[in-house]
This record gives C-alpha cells, structure tokens and sequence, in this order.
C-alpha cells in the first residue's frame, strides 16, 4: 500500500509539473504577443512624437503640395538619442533618438544613409562610414526662389565628390574644418538658425547622391527644429574605391 502511495505521489508529482511547465510555456507566449503590440504601440507613439503639428502643415501646405518637398521635425541627439550619455530619461527607441534624417529614404533611422542631423544647436552630414558630405548657409533665402540655376547653389551642385577612400576622407576633414570659397563658407557643421537656409551635397557611396535645399522655420520649445526641405537634384550612385 505504502509502494502504491508513493507511486501515486509521484505521477501527481510529475503531472503538476507537465502543468507547470505547459502553465510557464503558454504564459511567456503572452508575454511575447504583449511586447509585440506594445512595441507597435511605442513606435505609432514615437512617429506621432516626431510629426511636425498640424499647424506647421497647414502653414506650408502650398509649398508642400508641389513635387520633391516635405517637413520634419529633427530632435535634438543630447535629449533623445539612447547612445549619449546624460541624465535625461526621456530617450527614444528610434536608432539615433529622430536628429538624424535621410532625404532619399524619407527615414529618421539612423544607419540608413542619414543626410543631416542635430546635436547641441549645430546641423551636421557626413558621418561615419561611407557618408561624405558638404552644407552651407543660403541665410534668409526663401526655398522657392532656390534652384539648381542659382548662383550661391553653382559650387555644391557641380561638385564632383572623391571615388576613393583616403581622398574621401582627406576631403571630409577638409570640410570638417571650415572652408570658404569665393566667399562662402562650407563644411560638414553649421550652427542652426530660425528662419535660416542650408544647402546640402550629401553623398551615400553605392546607394544616393542628392543636392537638397532646406529651412529651420521653427525651434520647438524642447530643442526640435521644424524643417521644410526640397529636393534639388539627384545624381547617379557615386561608387567608392576602397583600399
């Protein structure tokens, strides 16, 4: 009778633990479909985030009903971007924190060959990898009267980037210090102004190579700027000798 007692136990034993174990298998299935649809959720909150308001698009919705233009909304990397250090909690799970955007991928993801970015007040492009690229200020110009034809446009418009690496980033160092040509400046880093006008040649080797005119027309109360763009031109994939 003990023998049979004992037996019983340890059926009862091993079947609790089949439950158990079915009991833990079928809760850590839920706990997956939860994080999936909360992280659907986190990013429809981080595109909403990063959406200009309606009131910046109905302000612009001439400009933007024509071809090749848009308005975004560029965070500031020191508040939002989880891969620098600080003590601000509010970091975005978007890689890059939304300063960085890609005019031809239409993406604020970094790593997909971002053309500008904000950080601590200053635009920037060309960045790591095979990114190279060249800005300058067209100061209070307004994006319509801008061109391909226009004269301050000449100098970005028929540059013709470096094909092989050292010179790419010979070039890139160049234009990280600053460099004035017929009296213009030009270089990788600007300061932001509102109400102020960029011009950008950025260059993705073997993906983009693209020519973009575009406007700070507003600096949100976190740091964020407003930015109306338009697209100049494109040009042919440039490719890059690497050694």
């Amino acid at each position: 009778m003990k023998k049979i007692s004992i037996a019983i136990g340890f059926v009862v034993a091993l079947m609790m633990s089949a439950t158990s174990i079915c009991a833990q298998t079928q809760s850590r299935e839920d706990l997956v479909k939860e994080i999936g649809a909360k992280r659907a959720e986190l990013l429809r909150l981080e595109a909403a985030f990063l959406s200009p308001s309606e009131e910046d698009r109905a302000k612009y919705a001439d400009f933007l009903s024509l071809p090749d233009t848009g308005l975004i909304r560029l965070l500031p990397r020191e508040m939002y971007d989880a891969d620098v250090k600080n003590e601000n909690k509010y970091k975005l799970t978007l890689r890059g924190g939304g300063a960085y955007y890609s005019f031809v991928r239409l993406t604020h993801e970094y790593g997909y060959g971002s053309d500008i970015s904000l950080y601590d007040g200053w635009l920037s492009t060309g960045f790591a990898g095979a990114n190279y690229g060249i800005m300058t200020t067209l100061g209070n110009t307004p994006l319509e009267n801008i061109t391909v034809d226009t004269p301050a446009v000449e100098f970005l418009a028929t540059h013709t980037p470096p094909s092989e690496e050292p010179k790419a980033r010979i070039e890139q160092t160049r234009w990280g210090k600053g460099e004035m040509i017929d009296g213009t400046t030009y270089g990788e880093r600007l300061r932001m102004g509102v109400n102020t006008t960029y011009l950008v040649r950025s260059v993705d080797y073997d993906s983009s190579d693209v020519l973009v005119a575009f406007r700070v027309v507003r600096v949100d109360t976190d740091g964020s700027a407003i930015i109306l763009w338009k697209l100049l031109k494109t040009y042919s994939v440039p490719k890059l000798a690497r050694k």
